[in-house]
């Protein structure tokens, strides 16, 4: 993708919420609601369970959607697909770090984030972007 459009752009890095579509075994579509931000030219969510059934998903076929979405019901919003990665820990760790300050800001105490992460199991989802796009209004 040439680049992600800067309206895109702006919506992503305020912390948006996003709907997640992921392929199943049998190529029906599994949704999840997620928060997303950006690294670089990459999608990202963070504190994801590597266990959970998205996860499953795009480490067996990484074709990924997610419609993300303003805060109001009636707002902005644009598609975006990519294919999708799962970096796990420890590799993951400094990505959970940088995610959480873009979103929620400073953490009270990072030993303890540090601590739950590798607890949770945590890992990261990192999209590159290939299309993007409609984005629309009301």
């Amino acid at each position: 993708m040439a680049g992600l459009p800067e309206a895109a752009r702006e919506l992503i890095e305020s912390g948006a919420l996003g709907h997640l579509v992921t392929l199943g075994p049998d190529g029906s579509p599994q949704v999840t609601c997620i928060w997303v931000g950006l690294d670089g030219d990459k999608l990202v969510s963070g504190h994801l369970a590597a266990s959970q059934r998205k996860l499953q998903n795009v480490r067996r076929d990484p074709r990924a959607a997610i419609c993300v979405l303003s805060d109001g019901f009636y707002g902005e919003w644009i598609q975006v697909e990519g294919n999708a990665t799962v970096v796990d820990l420890p590799d993951a760790m400094e990505m959970l770090v940088s995610y959480y300050r873009s979103i929620r800001g400073e953490h009270p105490d990072w030993s303890e984030y540090r601590a739950a992460m590798e607890q949770e199991q945590r890992v990261m989802l990192r999209i590159a972007l290939t299309r993007a796009g409609p984005d629309r209004s009301g």
